[in-house]
């Protein structure tokens, strides 16, 4: 409550709608206690929560919280440590982190079964701290403080409305450890994951992961073991590029034409690039046409049949990981049987409806309306990749009017111009996907809030869908414009094509492959350098946060008055999920396969930006965020699926890339036709112009396959011709390799699959021990009456008896 608020009364509006949301909160059978902190403008009132055993059971029931039945032996060991130890050779990547973890088998909680469950007997430790979480945050979630119509529903309406400042669970001690000679056997689960996961010494170590999970809950732990296996499966892919880029240094130095260019001297006059532009020698982009065969050889065709395999195989060998994890942790049932509606939806949802599943009454919102709100949205979404397009269009207006001022000024710059106008449009293209993220993000929250989707899985699946498609389109216009698009449609001096007046963009003199790895690298690095700086600003807000608080507290408080932990994690800084780290994953995941064969140091880039960020990641998790609320998920969702899309759109846009894009075909073409040494070549690329052009003279020349009356030559239909061929061979060798790694390799591993039918059998054993004590009881009771009946009638013949012998 601060002053401010008292005079405007908008603090009383706010206690109202608290009172009433605790209230609620205390008729579902919560236990509150309220902690009143007095500062000097402000009162801070911590209300801490707690569920007893009773609510607990209800709810566990409720949201099919899985808990243990008996624990599981078998050791579990990385591929990579087996493969090391059959070699006998010590593994640098293993570390003994203690207090594993033990594996269960597990089935969905019933409190009629109590006692067939593991440390049923403990009511204290029966219930892991994130499931207690997760009862508590449904009970939070669904709980109405008005009008439920009106969405009146759930604490997250409530933060949103700033009734309360944060709702959040409280983290388990601090992340420091103790001071040796403590064995590290003693420390808490926070100080275990900072010292084995989050501090950089680890940056070469496995991964904590059932630590994690304990800790944070699956989502999270399934989002850090991607991200370790992707960046895993980066060290082969960026040793491949590394070498395919220093081969294009020895391709450099001998290269026959571009021997021939540089030493050309005035043979090759060219036609000028713009209206204004003056006819310029063709040997004075000598080192840029050097360049551009550093990124366009022989070595990018194998690295990009390389990079699509690659991609194929990681997402398979994913796959496999997955479904083991998922069933190590309990969860490879969550989507199909055992997720429960959101509590959002819950609250809102018009009417009822059988599950035909569970069998249970849940909440149900017809699907007629929400395809016609899907449908809407879906016409949102196109006006705003129309957008996207618009300003794509508008940089490359920008281009062209920069290059042309560039070159009617008199300074040294106009034999720049093209290299300015291509870079200041990059960086320009950047400034504006950043831009219109925060636009994207925020429009897809509204419109997939808006459709009412009834599980959180398709909620956030939804939602994710809208904001890659938006961002999708956003990064790679600029890069599939340049690669496909850039230089196509531009004429031939005399009959040049234009948009809206000006001349379509040509490629620059070194070709568009080097301008496509330009904008990648603009694009890859400069986005990759922005979150960073982002990164460095969050914990820069975190520390200073802390320090002002601390000051508060040095100022207001006795020293000796020690801090409590629901004070201390007021200070961190609120998690905002898991969306943006992944979208920043999967975004640098098609920059790595749609485009290598234009930058084939992206996955170097990727590898190295991937081993700084799982451990900047870690630290925020572990030191700098607040405790987010344990999720349970079978897998990582729609991001997988986008990914086999990212992978399909990688093979054929790389074939496309080495066909139309890159000079491989070309050179290829003239080494069997014409000279197997490429001398001559790059007169060969070149056509000359026409005679009733009406420029410079002598006639100049430019790049293409034309005779002087403007009509193709055969040489450019024999070369559509092989160029078509190539792409559709390229395409079906990768897409059937890859079909035949999906046959090959099943998709559950063959011990999964035994525990998973291992733990089956278990759970029917449960239930039907449970159903013979049911009968055997109802048998007991029976024969309790039938005993009591006889004894009865027993008695009332002895009674009479002596009542007749008295007669």
């Amino acid at each position: 409550n601060s002053q401010k608020e008292e005079r405007t009364g908008v603090s009383s509006a706010r206690r109202k709608l608290r009172e009433v949301f605790l209230n609620e909160l205390r008729v579902s059978g919560l236990l509150l206690e309220q902690k009143d902190i007095l500062q000097t403008k402000t009162k801070i009132s911590f209300v801490l929560l707690s569920a007893p055993w009773s609510v607990l059971c209800f709810y566990a029931e409720e949201i099919s919280l899985r808990v243990p039945l008996q624990v599981v032996n078998a050791q579990i060991i990385n591929w990579s440590e087996h493969f090391l130890s059959r070699l006998s050779l010590p593994n640098p990547l293993s570390q003994d982190v203690p207090n594993p973890p033990p594996d269960y088998f597990t089935c969905q909680f019933r409190t009629t079964k109590l006692q067939s469950f593991l440390g049923s007997e403990d009511r204290d430790t029966f219930f892991k701290t994130t499931q207690r979480h997760k009862v508590l945050y449904e009970i939070l979630a669904r709980t109405p403080y008005g009008s439920v119509k009106k969405g009146e529903v759930g604490i997250d309406r409530l933060l949103s409305e700033k009734v309360f400042s944060a709702a959040y669970p409280l983290h388990e001690g601090g992340f420091q450890p103790p001071t040796p000679p403590v064995p590290p056997e003693s420390f808490g689960l926070r100080q275990i994951l900072y010292s084995y996961w989050a501090t950089w010494s680890s940056w070469r170590r496995y991964q904590p992961l059932d630590h994690m999970r304990e800790y944070f809950g699956e989502k999270i732990a399934l989002y850090f073991a991607w991200l370790g296996c992707y960046t895993g499966w980066l060290l082969p892919a960026s040793l491949v590029g590394t070498v395919i880029f220093l081969f294009g240094f020895w391709l450099m130095a001998t290269d026959v034409p571009a021997k021939e260019l540089c030493d050309s001297g005035d043979s090759f006059i060219m036609c000028p690039l713009c209206k204004v532009c003056t006819q310029w020698n063709y040997s004075s982009i000598c080192l840029s046409f050097k360049a551009g065969v550093l990124f366009d050889n022989g070595g990018t065709v194998f690295l990009s049949v390389f990079m699509s395999l690659w991609a194929v195989t990681f997402l398979e060998y994913w796959k496999r990981t997955c479904s083991a994890l998922s069933h190590r942790w309990d969860c490879s049932e969550f989507e199909d049987i055992e997720e429960r509606p959101r509590p959002e939806f819950t609250a809102m949802a018009p009417m009822t409806m059988r599950n035909p599943v569970t069998g249970a009454e849940e909440p149900y919102f017809p699907e007629n309306k929400r395809l016609n709100r899907t449908l809407t949205g879906c016409m949102v979404i196109i006006v705003m990749v129309a957008v996207v397009l618009m300003f794509l269009i508008a940089i490359i207006l920008y281009r062209t009017i920069l290059r042309i001022v560039i070159s009617k000024s008199n300074s040294f710059l106009p034999f720049y111009a093209a290299r300015i106008a291509s870079l200041s449009g990059s960086v320009l293209n950047l400034l504006i996907i950043i831009m219109l993220s925060k636009v994207y993000t925020s429009l897809a929250h509204i419109l997939t809030r808006w459709e009412m989707h009834r599980t959180q899985t398709k909620y956030e699946d939804m939602f994710i869908l809208k904001v890659f498609i938006l961002k999708f389109v956003n990064l790679f216009s600029a890069p599939v414009y340049i690669a496909f698009f850039k230089g196509r449609f531009v004429g031939y001096p005399g009959n040049y094509n234009t948009l809206f007046g000006l001349r379509n963009e040509d490629c620059g003199a070194g070709g568009c492959l080097i301008e496509l790895a330009q904008e990648l690298l603009v694009i890859m690095v400069g986005k990759q350098l922005i979150n960073n700086i982002y990164e460095f600003i969050v914990k820069l807000k975190s520390w200073c946060q802390k320090r002002k608080m601390r000051l508060k507290e040095e100022e207001e408080r006795e020293e000796e008055e020690k801090v409590s932990p629901w004070e201390e994690d007021y200070q961190l800084l609120l998690c905002e999920g898991l969306f943006s780290e992944y979208m920043e994953m999967v975004i640098q995941f098609g920059f790595v396969t749609i485009f290598v064969a234009a930058c084939p140091l992206a996955p170097l880039f990727a590898l190295v930006n991937n081993w700084v960020e799982i451990r900047l990641d870690a630290q925020k998790f572990v030191t700098e965020y607040r405790r987010p609320v344990a999720e349970r998920a079978q897998d990582i969702g729609i991001w997988f699926p986008i990914m086999q899309l990212i992978t399909h759109l990688a093979v054929l846009a790389n074939a496309f890339l080495i066909a139309f894009t890159s000079s491989f075909l070309p050179r290829l073409y003239y080494s069997y036709t014409r000279d197997s040494t490429l001398s001559g070549f790059i007169n060969f690329t070149l056509a000359t112009s026409p005679r009733n052009y009406s420029g410079k003279d002598p006639p100049c020349r430019y790049r293409g396959f034309m005779d002087q009356d403007g009509k193709y030559l055969p040489e450019f239909f024999h070369l559509l011709a092989i160029r078509l061929a190539f792409i559709i061979v390229f395409e079906h060798v990768v897409f059937s390799v890859g079909r035949l790694i999906d046959l090959m390799v099943p998709d559950v591993p063959e011990d999964v699959e035994v525990k998973i039918k291992r733990e089956h059998y278990m759970a029917k054993n449960a239930l039907a021990e449970n159903q013979v004590k049911r009968v055997f009881n109802v048998i007991l009771v029976c024969f309790n009456y039938v005993f009591l009946s006889y004894s009865l009638i027993c008695s009332c013949v002895t009674v009479f008896g002596e009542l007749h012998d008295c007669w």
